[in-house]
């Protein structure tokens, strides 16, 4: 099992493993995701690192949506938001781009969830592999993150 799922299992959340193959040409692993999983693309959800202010956070946001960096930068309390570096998102998280979980993370990040995700009963994010994700309520992936929502996509 990845950290994410281990995470989840021992904090005894409800959660459901959900595996499928992964196309490594396909253009957008979330999209990619949704598809094969048969779920709307509402309730699939990507996982970014960004710099904000100098400090990596973690952002939640659906799959078919951008980041908007400065809502995330308000959400986390900075002047601004920057895409992180992927080699700084690999060595920080422990996972590797595609397949980066905003749970089970080599250290923990600061977490803003797009408001989007408590319309839903359970999201799906990244179980920490590409062709891996974990389904899960809204609340339980705050609750594990000590993340917050805020209205950061577009």
């Amino acid at each position: 099992m990845t950290p994410a799922i281990n995470a989840a299992k021992k904090a005894k959340i409800q959660y459901t493993v959900h595996e499928y193959e992964h196309d490594p040409a396909a253009p957008s692993f979330g999209e990619e995701a949704a598809e094969k999983l048969g779920v709307a693309s509402e309730r699939v959800f990507k996982t970014l690192v960004v710099d904000a202010g100098g400090r990596l956070a973690v952002a939640v946001v659906p799959v078919l949506l951008k980041l908007d960096l400065k809502a995330a930068a308000k959400a986390l309390h900075a002047k601004k938001a920057a895409m992180a570096e992927v080699k700084v998102v690999e060595r920080t998280t422990g996972y590797v781009v595609g397949g980066v979980s905003p749970l089970g993370q080599k250290k923990r990040l600061a977490t803003v969830i797009d408001a989007s995700a408590e319309a839903c009963e359970t999201i799906f994010v990244s179980g920490g592999r590409r062709g891996l994700d974990i389904e899960l309520s809204p609340a339980d992936l705050a609750g594990l993150t000590g993340g917050a929502f805020a209205p950061i996509a577009r």
